[in-house]
């Protein structure tokens, strides 16, 4: 005899299974809900192994290349000024003052040294700041006195065409533009280190740009400068750190204008910094020798990716967990306007656009 308390045998059949829809997963682990009648298929991964969602962040000026690289040239004027000043003499015995002849020597060598390290402390790497530091001293010493030579000719030849022409007064324009000229000389040296100190021909090339543009302009309003001060050491002072200043936010407006590749960070703590790719291979990791150093993030590898450039092509090379716009990459052709995410980090790739 049958029980009183059995049911009735609930049987699912194929068909039914068939009728049955659930949610997708996006790559990220975010469900997303079908429309009916349309087949998605889930992903077998647990939201752990997929990327770390990332909120775009707003950048910091401070991250910009055309501030901490003048900033980095004014404060590099500042202290080859400074060493030099007290020793400087206005009066009938300037030619026999040391710091008469060392000054702007001296001052170059400073403006180089802030050039070669500032993209190394802005980016936290203490190893390559002292590295660039100590090779961006040594060649700034010497293209100081040397390009100081050149600026001297240019300045002397340029006064004997301007003094042919009638101009005698430094309170003539045409003054100031002779200046100008024989000074876009030292911008050359600041350029020369910034690039070398980077082992990269197109940073140099640009940075010689940015140097002639921002010491040439420095030094047509050096004159002006000191009239409207009156005072010697207070006119050397704002007009040398003027053109260290203009020397270094020229080379960061002229290499951001001319680049064709980069990196733009859109999460961590470099968010809002640019990395241009210059070199046909850039490392990417936690190791400070990889041209991007990522740092407070213990999930990245020494050597964590790698950027190659082939001619008009951007190839990534992941050698840690990668994701190229929400999916997993081991080696990818990048598109502009694919987002990587590395650990914590993520990034904007960037190319000009090509006619």
């Amino acid at each position: 005899m049958a029980s009183t308390d059995d049911k009735p045998t609930l049987k699912i059949t194929l068909e039914d299974l068939a009728k049955v829809e659930l949610p997708a997963q996006t790559p990220g682990g975010t469900m997303v809900a079908t429309a009916a009648g349309e087949k998605k298929y889930g992903n077998i991964a647990t939201p752990g192994d997929g990327p770390v969602a990332v909120a775009e962040e707003k950048g910091s000026i401070f991250l910009q290349g055309w501030f901490y690289l003048g900033a980095a040239g004014l404060v590099g004027a500042l202290v080859g000024w400074g060493i030099c000043e007290p020793f400087f003499s206005d009066g009938p015995g300037a030619r026999g003052s040391w710091a008469n002849y060392f000054m702007l020597p001296l001052t170059v060598m400073f403006v180089c040294l802030g050039l070669g390290v500032a993209e190394s402390i802005v980016e936290r790497s203490a190893k390559k700041a002292l590295i660039r530091g100590l090779l961006a001293l040594a060649l700034g010493l010497v293209f100081g006195f040397i390009f100081d030579r050149f600026a001297n000719l240019i300045y002397f030849i340029g006064r004997q065409i301007i003094a042919s022409l009638g101009v005698e007064t430094n309170k003539n324009p045409a003054f100031w533009l002779v200046r100008g000229i024989a000074w876009a000389v030292f911008g050359v040296a600041g350029g020369l280190v910034y690039g070398l100190v980077d082992r990269s021909g197109r940073k140099t090339k640009y940075g010689i740009l940015g140097g002639l543009l921002g010491a040439g302009l420095g030094g047509m309003v050096f004159d002006p400068i000191s009239f409207a001060t009156r005072t010697g050491s207070v006119s050397r002072a704002v007009g040398f750190g003027l053109v260290g200043l203009a020397t270094g936010v020229a080379i960061g407006i002229v290499e951001s204008a001319l680049k064709d590749r980069w990196l733009y960070v859109a999460s961590g703590p470099l968010a809002g910094k640019q990395f241009i790719l210059y070199k046909p291979l850039t490392t990417i990791g936690s190791s400070q020798s990889c041209d991007i150093y990522l740092f407070k993030d213990t999930t990245i590898l020494p050597q964590h990716g790698m950027i190659e450039l082939r001619g008009a092509q951007t190839f990534l090379r992941a050698d840690g967990p990668i994701f190229v716009s929400g999916a997993p990459a081991r080696n990818r052709a990048l598109q502009s306007g694919d987002l990587l995410q590395i650990g914590r980090y993520a990034f904007h790739f960037r190319e000009r656009q090509r006619n």
